[in-house]
């Protein structure tokens, strides 16, 4: 059974390379020093860890706003709206601008342009123009976007999760709240 591997009871879990992952982050480290995601050195290391942190604030937001009740998620939109033009994208616009390369951190690609990146077109679902005052973050989109294992896994068919519908927030709601 699940449950027994599941060190916390809570999920996700992850099945990789003979191991049961647990814990959203230790995950991430895992696949991200796996696939040398996680930059050069200890200082890229601090500065990959301190952007995907914040960017996961955000990206909490998105991942819950199915499960609000309908009155709430209008004014859920709104509050991350808000929260990403305030907060967290004049951080990532200043980086890219000050940095001079494509990615956050270093000159290749690290967890932090990918989280980053999925942080942006989940959000971009909801509020499609949100990038409109932030043109590095616009151009990071699209070149990010355009690398080629990245773009295969957006193109439609691909195991890219589509977001969240009634019928899965009823599954979720039926097997954590019975």
């Amino acid at each position: 059974m699940v449950g027994n591997h599941l060190l916390f009871q809570q999920v996700p879990m992850v099945e990789i390379d003979g191991m049961k992952l647990v814990q959203t982050r230790s995950i991430l480290h895992y696949i991200a020093d796996k696939h040398h995601l996680f930059g050069k050195d200890l200082k890229e290391r601090t500065l990959i860890d301190m952007y995907v942190e914040g960017t996961l604030d955000l990206l909490e937001l998105i991942i819950m706003h199915p499960f609000l009740k309908p009155d709430d998620q209008q004014k859920e939109v709104v509050n991350m709206a808000q929260k990403a033009i305030i907060r967290y994208f004049p951080v990532f616009e200043k980086v890219l601008r000050d940095h001079g390369q494509r990615f956050l951190v270093g000159n290749q690609l690290s967890l932090a342009d990918v989280i980053l990146l999925q942080t942006i077109l989940a959000l971009e679902e909801k509020i499609p123009n949100i990038l409109s005052a932030f043109p590095h973050l616009q151009e990071f989109t699209v070149k990010i976007s355009n690398i080629p294992t990245i773009k295969k896994f957006l193109e439609p068919g691909s195991k890219k999760k589509p977001p969240p519908d009634d019928i899965y927030v009823r599954t979720v709601y039926n097997i954590f709240m019975p």
